[in-house]
């Protein structure tokens, strides 16, 4: 019984981490990563659609990204959701497809994404203890219950404790590859 509760608690933990990685793949470094814009809502007919399902995504070089839509009538709708993003880009438009030049990021830009790491990184910590918090607490109704023993409920918090340090100390490491990656210059 315990053990199923600890799976579930690790899949919920895991499930914290994938959140994690994808708000810090649409954080901006000084290259060009089509993770950038992909998820970006473009509204096409009415409906907030991501731009990956709308356009190929690819990177020319290290500080340009170039988006080729599918459908070339959705040009304009993929450039006003650029410009209305929070991306600080401006969009060229050639016709066929748009071409995004990231310009290089200065020292106090650097630091602000830092702080907008270190906020995504606290987000995703207290993800993981609430998920101990609420599995702790099924423990102790299951003690509570006599499902399970005195002996049993202090060994799962103890699997679960170390369960959860060894996912904030995953999400440690990945903040502190992303703040290096971010204050390369």
């Amino acid at each position: 019984m315990i053990k199923d509760i600890l799976k579930e608690a690790e899949g919920r933990m895991k499930g914290a981490i994938q959140s994690l990685e994808s708000d810090l793949a649409v954080i901006r470094t000084g290259r060009a990563n089509p993770a950038l814009v992909e998820k970006l809502s473009v509204i096409y007919y009415d409906t907030p659609t991501p731009l990956m399902q709308l356009a190929s995504i690819g990177v020319p070089e290290p500080r340009s990204i170039l988006i080729k839509p599918y459908d070339p009538s959705t040009l304009k709708d993929i450039e006003r959701a650029i410009q209305s993003s929070d991306l600080g880009l401006t969009p060229n438009n050639d016709g066929k497809s748009i071409h995004l030049n990231l310009p290089p990021l200065t020292e106090e830009r650097r630091h602000e994404l830092a702080r907008v790491v270190n906020h995504r990184l606290e987000e995703a910590r207290v993800a993981v203890r609430n998920v101990r918090r609420d599995t702790q607490n099924d423990m102790r109704d299951f003690e509570k219950d006599k499902l399970i023993s005195e002996d049993e409920l202090k060994r799962g918090e103890d699997d679960l404790q170390k369960l959860t340090d060894r996912f904030i100390e995953d999400i440690n490491e990945r903040g502190q590859d992303k703040e290096k990656e971010i204050m390369e210059v």
